[in-house]
């Protein structure tokens, strides 16, 4: 798959990738210093910290109800209504089984026959979608965030909050996919409570409070901790905090809050094998959150520098080979330049090893990623290479980080559906237009290793080892790849509705 060094996911081994995953999977229950630019206006009811709250910081609480009062008024539910997808056809649908459904009709039914014949040429209709998440404002004139997919292809949206559960409409600011982070509006005037972001990294052990919108119950607060910092979980190059607080579906765009009543970060997905929660969920840092949100108030878009190549991991055997220290294995490898890219028209050459971007050190990949999006499109970058045993000074005027429209169109051609035989499963291009991430799953085989993990027909294949996939082939060519590295299992990332999962699936070796 043509993507940019992508940045980084497309080489690198994410956790997720490891045979040690197992067969579990993961529910997606569905995000940079920035400034405190909602918090101008003295008279607005600004949430402040008990000081029963500020006297339990650094110990065991002995409650929570003084914080989650304060907080609960800051935290909305937030109702998404959408045109939805096309029907296959009139009455004709998949059953749990991936076989059609034609309403349900019984196989002798004389209507059954009609529609296998004519249903097809019918005039299909989008079936109208719901969808329901959370959000938390963060400013008194109404500024609410939450995750990009609680309202992806919204055509209304409706936020609710406080005790008497009034409604607003609110309208889309902006959104960015990479980090699943959009920021909303709330139309008309008002003076709301708010939350302020913590300017201080959550550190593991530290009490969080998650506050959202589980499975339609408005206002539910859970306790925990903060697990672990710095998770990837192969769906970017940023890290993610693990709490354990009780997040499930309906969670997403949530705020984790610390004692002090300040977020720490925002709830975006859970580890689980059965898609309820296990006590392993994830965060969007605050700080990251604060970057994406400044970008989309000021323009409704995040504008990240790209270089236009696909990278991997330096490891040990490598950097020997490549005249480097190898007890500091460091940096990211170029596999590939793309063509209409920024670094096909600079000194970049395939097997160049970057080690630093702009004097700073390149630990790996997914840093290499980071380093770049940082910095605005149109700049010359000084990259340090390492080639032929020596350091080389690179300069490259980064672009802009490309649509999905735009990396498409680097895919060729390919057939329309691509049959996988140990998997047991069909694929197919997304039923949108060209440029859309996801793969359709056509048809699941019944007993087959994909219908034992759950997986049905109308799945939509979103990543496969925290890659992004945008055809059938790319699903195909990161199979080979994760063959290649001896990889035992396979992470897909499944969206069904308005949900998704990561499923874990072996992968044949032979």
């Amino acid at each position: 798959m043509a993507e940019e060094f992508n940045k980084s996911e497309r080489a690198r081994k994410s956790p997720w990738r490891r045979a040690g995953l197992g067969t579990a999977a993961v529910v997606l229950v569905g995000a940079l210093a920035g400034t405190s630019a909602w918090q101008s206006a003295p008279e607005t009811p600004r949430l402040t910290t008990p000081a029963k709250a500020q006297e339990m910081q650094g110990r065991v609480p002995y409650t929570f109800a003084d914080l989650a009062e304060q907080v609960r008024p800051a935290v909305v539910s937030i109702e998404v209504s959408g045109r939805g997808t096309p029907r296959r056809g009139p009455g004709r649908g998949r059953g749990r089984d991936g076989d059609e459904d034609f309403f349900g009709l019984p196989e002798d039914h004389p209507l059954r026959e009609f529609f296998e014949r004519f249903g097809e040429r019918m005039p299909q209709r989008p079936r109208p979608s719901r969808s329901a998440g959370s959000g938390f404002l963060i400013s008194a004139d109404g500024f609410v965030v939450t995750n990009n997919h609680v309202v992806e292809n919204a055509e209304r949206i409706e936020v609710t909050m406080g005790e008497e559960q009034q409604t607003y409409d609110a309208r889309l600011i902006g959104s960015d996919a990479r980090t699943d982070i959009a920021l909303l509006k709330i139309e008309g005037n008002g003076n709301f409570p708010y939350l302020e972001f913590t300017d201080t990294p959550a550190r593991v052990g530290d009490w969080v409070l998650a506050v959202g919108n589980p499975f339609g119950l408005g206002g539910s607060v859970s306790a925990g901790i903060v697990s672990a910092r710095g998770r990837d979980i192969g769906s970017s190059p940023y890290d993610y905090l693990q709490v354990d607080a009780a997040i499930n579906k309906g969670n997403s765009g949530g705020p984790s809050v610390n004692l002090e009543g300040k977020v720490v970060g925002v709830n975006t997905a859970i580890f689980s094998p059965s898609g309820g929660n296990v006590g392993i969920a994830f965060s969007i840092p605050a700080g990251l959150v604060q970057q994406i949100v400044q970008d989309l108030q000021d323009d409704g878009t995040v504008d990240r520098g790209w270089l236009g190549v696909t990278i991997q991991d330096v490891d040990k055997d490598l950097a020997e080979g490549l005249g480097m220290n190898p007890n500091d294995p460091h940096g990211a490898l170029v596999t590939n330049i793309l063509d209409d890219g920024p670094a096909a028209d600079s000194e970049v050459q395939v097997g160049d090893a970057i080690i630093e971007v702009q004097g700073k050190r390149v630990e790996d990949s997914r840093d290499l990623a980071r380093k770049i999006a940082e910095i605005e499109p149109g700049t010359p970058t000084e990259l340090t290479v390492m080639r032929d045993g020596r350091e080389q000074s690179v300069s490259v005027e980064l672009g802009q980080f490309p649509t999905s429209d735009r990396m498409a169109a680097l895919q060729p051609s390919e057939p329309s559906e691509m049959r996988m035989e140990d998997l047991g499963i069909t694929l197919a291009p997304p039923e949108g237009p060209r440029g859309e991430q996801g793969v359709r799953i056509e048809d699941v085989e019944p007993g087959s290793v994909a219908a034992e993990k759950g997986l049905r027909a109308g799945d939509v294949i979103d990543e496969v080892g925290g890659e992004p996939v945008y055809s059938p082939r790319d699903v195909r060519q990161s199979m080979r790849q994760m063959r290649g590295d001896q990889s035992e299992v396979v992470v897909l990332q499944i969206r069904r509705g308005d949900q998704r999962r990561f499923v874990a699936l072996p992968l044949d070796q032979g």
